[in-house]
């Protein structure tokens, strides 16, 4: 029989792991590429239909305002939807004020806590 030395075994096998590794991080950055393409072009549109939302929503107002503007004075329809859209965005600033508020970072007091507990955690796990 011809067999050949462990050390070469063992270097081919190498070789090969490290091809196979190298052909396997080709295709995922492939995959990430392509699939990044997607993304940006998602977010593309998403952003298009932004704009013509806000477009949408400017016309809204300009459409309540005219149609107020049939019982009072354009100045009277202008001030009544100005005000009740500054009432919302007041209602949506305070909103997102509280949300803000319940989102704070993590004292430093927790974390060192938390770093203290994953320390003993390693360090008994090791002594095991």
């Amino acid at each position: 029989m011809d067999q050949e030395p462990v050390g070469e075994l063992v270097q081919r096998a190498s070789q090969q792991l490290t091809e196979l590794v190298r052909g396997e991080l080709r295709l995922a950055q492939a995959e990430f590429k392509e699939k990044g393409k997607h993304y940006g072009k998602g977010g593309g549109l998403f952003g298009g239909a932004g704009v013509v939302g806000f477009l949408m929503l400017q016309a809204l107002v300009a459409s309540a305002i005219a149609a107020l503007s049939v019982v009072l004075p354009v100045w009277a329809a202008g001030l009544i939807i100005t005000a009740v859209l500054g009432v919302i965005a007041a209602v949506l600033a305070r909103s997102g004020k509280k949300q803000v508020g319940r989102a704070a970072p993590p004292t430093p007091e927790q974390t060192v806590e938390n770093l203290k507990a994953d320390v003993a955690t390693i360090k008994e796990s090791v002594h095991r």
